[in-house]
């Protein structure tokens, strides 16, 4: 019968210093290693993680609680409104009408609209010679007396560019417009300017 000896908490045996059972207690420095490597896969996945959510709400195209909002030019040549797709562009006037036009509602946030127009962005803001009143930047120049003084349409206030295709300069005798008329108006037998120059020198359509 082999007899035992018994051993302290310091022996070594032959092939090294006592071995701990599980691991659990002690850590030599291929252990370290391994723990090292577990912490690392841990941190790499956790980022892969949150990269792949950022991913997600990216491709999703997700409003944000707070938009920045960002100015566009739309087809008509107008001051726009970006919607979060990076793609659609709204009218300004299309901005706090009561009508989601953006895929997401963004165009009608609260942040927008909970104090037009001072909660507005400034590029979706024009004002009219009185202080106390505004238009939307794209209603500026459109040849129709949105003001209601035609200051977005004459200078001082406003400097826009001379009466495009289809329409007929002189000073309108009816209130929607202000030194533009439709062409179509002209030679109709209605004074629609104060010289009457649409009967007899416009050309007409």
């Amino acid at each position: 019968m082999n007899k035992v000896f018994p051993q302290g908490e310091n022996d070594y045996t032959a092939a090294g210093p006592k071995a701990h059972p599980g691991g659990e207690a002690g850590c030599g420095p291929l252990c370290c290693s391994r723990c090292g490597a577990c912490l690392s896969a841990s941190l790499l996945f956790l980022l892969a993680t949150l990269a792949a959510l950022i991913a997600l709400v990216t491709i999703l195209g997700l409003p944000s609680r707070t938009p920045g909002a960002q100015a566009c030019i739309t087809l008509t040549n107008r001051t726009g409104f970006l919607c979060h797709d990076q793609r659609s562009c709204i009218p300004a006037s299309g901005v706090c009408d009561g009508v989601r036009t953006c895929t997401h509602g963004e165009d009608e946030d609260e942040s927008l609209c909970r104090d037009v127009p001072q909660s507005l962005p400034r590029f979706l803001v024009a004002h009219c010679g009185d202080p106390a009143s505004w238009i939307y930047s794209d209603q500026k120049c459109d040849t129709t007396n949105n003001c209601g003084d035609c200051s977005d349409e004459l200078s001082p206030v406003t400097v826009c560019p001379p009466c495009g295709p289809g329409w007929w300069h002189c000073p309108s005798t009816f209130f929607k417009y202000c030194d533009c008329i439709p062409r179509r108006l002209c030679r109709d037998h209605i004074q629609h300017c104060s010289d009457r120059s649409d009967e007899y020198a416009c050309p007409g359509p």
